[in-house]
């Protein structure tokens, strides 16, 4: 990757000093965030870093600088184009944000990240879907209203495919799981009728490997219905490791082992497919391969 040298002819500030090359105050903070600026070989960050003179500066490419910057809290990009963002989201981090927190949430963390990148373009992400804040794996946000509103008229074409580690190995190696989805006041998910906006829920489940005291599942949604899998899941006494809530006896991962392997859908502009799979945490098969019979 090339690179931009100059060496420093008297002391001075940092920022001062690459102001004075022509570098916008904007480009130059991007180049500090994502450690694209060396002094004699060795990275700086700091806005105040003091320079001596002889002091050998190093600029990495401003393309290398702005693709190095990965959203905080352990979010990957695996695709962005003017329309869609596609990433893959890491166990405990929140979709969207709750009364109690605003910060710590995928959306909040990308919309940093993109106001970061280029403040002048103003660009933001819409909630097309989401994930629990316990479930990791793959999420698609919209950059347009547009974009969230074809998507959302389109996602029944969308198919979203997961992986769960549960307690035990179902009788059936695979089946169809479907019935009413009610929600209590305090907001857990239940199966029947017991509340006016019960809302119809569908799983598909597949056996792909028999542990001893878990198996690995692969899951099939035909609807997005809150807590879906883990209700549904538990209701046939097979809950998802580690589901404290739903009925599991053990949590030995100290992490809900449920992961959004596999999302596909048509683009909201090119209606061309896109296909994106996340692989499965290493921890999920080290579960299955320590208590295999």
């Amino acid at each position: 990757m090339p690179q931009k040298e100059y060496i420093a002819g008297e002391e001075a500030g940092l920022v001062d000093y690459l102001l004075s090359l022509g570098f916008k105050r904007t480009g130059i903070k991007q180049f500090l965030k994502y450690r694209a600026v060396s002094v004699n070989g060795k990275t700086v960050e700091r806005h105040d870093h003091r320079l001596l003179p002889g002091d050998r500066i190093s600029i990495s490419s401003e393309k290398k600088a702005l693709s190095a910057g990965v959203p905080k809290l352990g979010l990957k990009i695996l695709f962005e184009d003017d329309a869609v963002v596609v990433i893959d989201k890491p166990e405990g981090l929140l979709t969207i944000g709750t009364e109690k927190e605003r910060t710590k949430t995928a959306y909040f963390q990308l919309n940093e990240y993109l106001r970061e990148r280029d403040p002048d373009k103003r660009e933001r992400v819409f909630i097309v879907h989401r994930l629990d804040r316990e479930t990791s794996g793959l999420i698609v946000f919209a950059k347009t209203e547009a974009a969230k509103r074809r998507l959302q008229d389109n996602w029944a074409e969308a198919d979203k495919r997961y992986l769960a580690v549960v307690e035990g190995v179902p009788r059936k190696n695979e089946d169809t799981i479907a019935g009413y989805l009610s929600e209590t006041a305090t907001f857990r998910v239940y199966e029947g009728r017991g509340a006016k906006n019960a809302k119809y829920a569908v799983t598909k489940y597949k056996i792909l490997k028999k542990g001893g005291a878990y198996s690995l599942l692969e899951i099939a949604i035909e609807t997005g219905r809150k807590h879906q899998i883990r209700v549904h899941l538990s209701g046939i006494g097979h809950p998802v490791a580690g589901d404290m809530k739903y009925g599991a006896a053990a949590d030995p991962l100290k992490r809900l082992a449920l992961h959004a392997y596999r999302l596909s859908f048509p683009h909201p502009l090119t209606k061309k497919r896109l296909d994106f799979e996340s692989r499965m945490p290493r921890v999920f098969d080290q579960l299955l391969s320590r208590t295999k019979a």
